[in-house]
């Protein structure tokens, strides 16, 4: 083959099979350096969190890093959304699997007390923290967080057709769900206390029945 044919062949197009194995290298790329950003917050806070230490984390140069992700801030926006992705994910797939005439209250609780005691909410929390100095991160984290209620929100509400007939105790009810057992694994992140736990979520198990529509 001469020289010519040889650079034709090199510069040809990629065929549809090379062009979906890059996509998903390029995909599987994305993912590693998220997963090493979640890391590096969780472990060293985010202040504390550098392109540098994201990339050494990930095994990358810090090059091959920002090819993907030109700054810190764009691996903490596609961070955030992988974030609350993977919890309402979680959330989901655990209140599919309620059996059915199981004590979907209890079960739905329980659901969400392991969501917000999961690793990936201790980056939460950090990045939450950050925020509050942080106008380039607020900007992120509080629309997120919006869409992630919503999503939330219509999860319960498709869960629990039996309120529908009173929205505004079912607002109640989630509303005290959430601020309950996010502040009870803040508390738990900081302060490792366990002891109530238990006595605490059947305490909000009963009143969240007593906030049910009658029948």
């Amino acid at each position: 083959m001469s020289k010519s044919q040889n650079n034709q062949r090199r510069n040809a197009p990629s065929g549809p099979g090379e062009m979906g194995w890059q996509a998903r290298k390029s995909e599987a790329t994305r993912n590693q350096i998220i997963n090493a950003a979640i890391h590096c917050i969780v472990e060293s806070s985010y202040s504390n969190t550098t392109t540098m230490k994201i990339a050494e984390r990930a095994g990358l140069s810090r090059g091959a890093m920002l090819h993907h992700f030109p700054s810190k801030i764009d691996i903490i926006r596609a961070v955030v959304d992988y974030l609350h992705k993977k919890r309402l994910e979680g959330f989901r797939r655990a209140i599919h699997e309620i059996p059915e005439g199981a004590d979907r209250v209890r079960l739905a609780v329980r659901s969400y007390w392991q969501n917000v005691n999961h690793p990936l909410y201790v980056a939460i929390f950090e990045l939450a923290v950050a925020a509050r100095t942080d106008d380039d991160l607020k900007q992120i984290l509080h629309p997120a967080q919006r869409d992630f209620d919503k999503a939330w929100y219509d999860t319960a509400w498709d869960l629990f057709p039996e309120w529908h007939s009173d929205p505004e105790a079912f607002d109640l009810a989630l509303n005290l769900t959430q601020q309950l057992m996010e502040g009870m694994s803040i508390s738990h992140f900081t302060h490792a206390r366990e002891n109530d736990q238990e006595a605490l979520l059947d305490h909000l198990e009963d009143q969240v029945r007593r906030l049910k529509p009658a029948d």
